[in-house]
C-alpha cells in the first residue's frame, strides 16, 4: 500500500480495554517506518458486529478479532483460509483494495511459532488443560507436532464429545481424561493451558520435580501460580504474551503487506504495557 496514504486496523471484542494489541501493533508500525498507520480498540459485540464492517471505508486494511467475534465474523467474509476453516474461528481479517474480506486465523501458526521459539519441535504426546476455543486451535497446532496422543482434560461430557470432534476433523490423536485427574497432565513432555485465569492453581503443587514443557495461554495475570511453580522446577515455560506476539506478527505482516514484522521490538512493547500496568487492572 502507498505509504503516503491513511491506513486503519483495530481489534474488535467484547471487553476489549486490556487488549495489548494496540501496543503491539503501534510498534511494529514505528519500526517499519509506516507513519500514516493507525491501530486502535472498539467495544464490539456480536449484535454490533455486522454494522461495524459495513461501515468501514477504503482507509481500513485489517481487523484483528478477540471473544467474542471469531466465529460470529465468518459468514461476514468473502472467505476464509483453510487455517480459520479447520477451526471455524478467525481472529484476523484482511481487508483488499477491491473491498474483499478475508479471514485468516493467526493463533495457531503463533502456537506452533512460540513453541518452536523454545526449541519444542517435535513431541510424542502432549497433554491439553480445558476445552474452550483456545483448545481447539491447541489441537490443531498439536497436529502438526504432535506424533502420539493428545490427553484433553476437561470437566463435562459435552466438552469432551467437542475434544473429540475437534480431534477428529483435526487428525489428533484425542483421548479424553476427566479434571479431576488433571494432574497426571504433568506426565506430558508437553502441556498447554487454555483455561481462564485461576483455574490451574491448585495444580500447581502437583509439578513433577523435572517436568516438560508448560505452554500456558494467560498473559494477565503473569506469571500464573503454575507457570511461576514449573519455572521453579527448571521446566521451560512459553506464556501468553509469547502466543500474543507470535500471533501479531503474522497480523501485522498480513494486513500492511511487509515481509517482516519486528517480533523483538513488538514483544518488549508488550512487556512495557504489561508492567505499566496496576494490579487492580488485571484479568
Amino acid at each position: 500500500m502507498p505509504s503516503n496514504e491513511a491506513h486503519r486496523a483495530a481489534v474488535l471484542g467484547s471487553p476489549i480495554a486490556h487488549s495489548l494489541s494496540p501496543a503491539l501493533h503501534r510498534a511494529a508500525y514505528e519500526e517499519l517506518g509506516l507513519e500514516n498507520w493507525s491501530y486502535d480498540r472498539f467495544d464490539v459485540d456480536e449484535e454490533g458486529l455486522p454494522g461495524f464492517v459495513e461501515g468501514l471505508d477504503p482507509s481500513w486494511a485489517g481487523l484483528s478479532l478477540t471473544m467474542p467475534l471469531k466465529r460470529v465474523i465468518i459468514p461476514l467474509l468473502d472467505g476464509i483460509t483453510d487455517t480459520a476453516a479447520s477451526v471455524e474461528a478467525v481472529n484476523t481479517v484482511v481487508l483488499a483494495e477491491d473491498g474483499r474480506r478475508t479471514g485468516d486465523n493467526t493463533d495457531i501458526p503463533g502456537m506452533v511459532a512460540a513453541l518452536r521459539e523454545r526449541g519444542v519441535d517435535k513431541v510424542e504426546s502432549a497433554a491439553v488443560l480445558g476445552a474452550g476455543a483456545t483448545a481447539s486451535s491447541a489441537l490443531a497446532a498439536l497436529a502438526g507436532i504432535c506424533a502420539g496422543p493428545v490427553t484433553a482434560y476437561v470437566r463435562s461430557a459435552a466438552r469432551a464429545d467437542e475434544m473429540r470432534g475437534w480431534g477428529e476433523r483435526l487428525g489428533a490423536d484425542v483421548r479424553i481424561a476427566d479434571w479431576t485427574r488433571a494432574e497426571e497432565a504433568f506426565r506430558a513432555p508437553l502441556v498447554i493451558a487454555t483455561t481462564p485465569a485461576g483455574t490451574t492453581d491448585a495444580l500447581a503443587e502437583a509439578v513433577p520435580a523435572t517436568p516438560g514443557t508448560l505452554f500456558d495461554v494467560l498473559y494477565e495475570p503473569w506469571p500464573t501460580r503454575l507457570a511461576s511453580r514449573w519455572a521453579a522446577a527448571g521446566g521451560p515455560v512459553v506464556g501468553g504474551l509469547d502466543l500474543l506476539v507470535h500471533q501479531a506478527v503474522l497480523q501485522v505482516e498480513q494486513m500492511t503487506g511487509c515481509p517482516k514484522a519486528p517480533l523483538a521490538v513488538m514483544r518488549a512493547a508488550g512487556r512495557t504495557a504489561l508492567h505499566g500496568r496496576k494490579p487492580e487492572a488485571s484479568g
